[in-house]
């Protein structure tokens, strides 16, 4: 009985099975298609990225934005638009469920803008939006320095005042549940007037239970410093990175495109101990900001982040 109702299928069967061959079954045949060109296009989610690098951007559409950035792949921000209360616009809880909507998960928030006066609805707010970690991006209390007509950077303030005040931020914060990072650019790897590297000073002077650091790789290169030798230095200790590549004018340029070596500071993440990562470029030159994140998304991926 199987075999006489195999016989009368089988060239019903065939027949078939030559429909699809020939383009017949269409309606089947184009949905699998438009099914496999998507997979093919969804970017694979991993990695994060500093919101910094979309400030302007940011300012005119944050949700339209933020959304764009998660279709980009990223799996993670920080943020650095906290003003008055709010992150872009937005409250804490709200700027919280309106990544989830899309999502992006709050892992960082650099806040420039500590007074003792904010601190602790600074800190507040920090944790009711959902990040991990509180990132102290500048020397804080007014410390930090920019000149315009040399676009360098400094430090306005003895390095004791200086270690105080952030060592003082890292307490509040650990004991609020948050974790409290430290953000370098290159002064931080150069000795001072009185022949003392901020970095090494932070370092010996402060408590890894309360403070930690958040590795910007450009600006260490910027600053002939080499991030192995802090790995070695304070094993354990850089929990983050800023990952944004340098061009041949030493400008700030695209994940991958440049001549900062990742592939090599990636090899001692371990060491370093990394927990996160993010794409970061404070000025863009030959790309939009969105086409120069997309292409350093691209370039993560080529080098091996995960």
């Amino acid at each position: 009985m199987k075999t006489f109702r195999f016989s009368i299928l089988l060239p019903s069967l065939l027949l078939l099975l030559t429909c699809f061959a020939c383009g017949g079954g269409a309606g089947e045949g184009t949905d699998a298609t438009a099914a496999t060109d998507t997979t093919a296009m969804t970017p694979t989610t991993f990695g994060g990225l500093a919101l910094y690098t979309l400030r302007d951007t940011l300012a005119a559409d944050p949700r339209g934005v933020l959304k764009a950035v998660a279709d980009l792949g990223y799996a993670y921000v920080e943020s650095a638009g906290y003003q008055d209360g709010k992150f872009y616009g937005m409250s804490p809880t709200e700027f919280r469920d309106y990544l989830a909507e899309v999502g992006l998960k709050p892992i960082s928030s650099h806040n420039s803008g500590i007074t003792v006066e904010n601190l602790d609805s600074t800190i507040a707010h920090v944790k009711a939006a959902g990040f991990e970690y509180l990132v102290i991006p500048v020397p804080p209390m007014g410390a930090f320095a920019f000149d315009p007509a040399t676009r360098t950077l400094s430090m306005k303030q003895d390095m004791e005042t200086v270690m105080n005040n952030i060592n003082m931020i890292a307490k509040k914060t650990a004991a609020a549940g948050l974790k409290c990072l430290y953000h370098n650019h290159d002064f931080e790897f150069k000795p001072d007037a009185n022949g003392v590297v901020p970095m090494d000073y932070f370092i010996e002077n402060s408590n890894p239970d309360e403070l930690n650091f958040q590795l910007d790789l450009y600006w260490v290169a910027k600053a002939g410093a080499d991030p192995l030798d802090y790995f070695a230095k304070a094993p354990g200790r850089f929990k983050a990175w800023h990952v944004k590549d340098m061009d041949a004018e030493g400008r700030f340029a695209p994940v991958g495109t440049g001549s900062i070596d990742f592939s090599r500071i990636l090899a001692q993440k371990e060491q370093s101990g990394m927990e996160f990562y993010l794409v970061e470029q404070d000025m863009t030159f030959d790309q939009s900001p969105m086409e120069a994140i997309a292409i350093s998304h691209e370039g993560l991926k080529k080098i091996g982040f995960e």
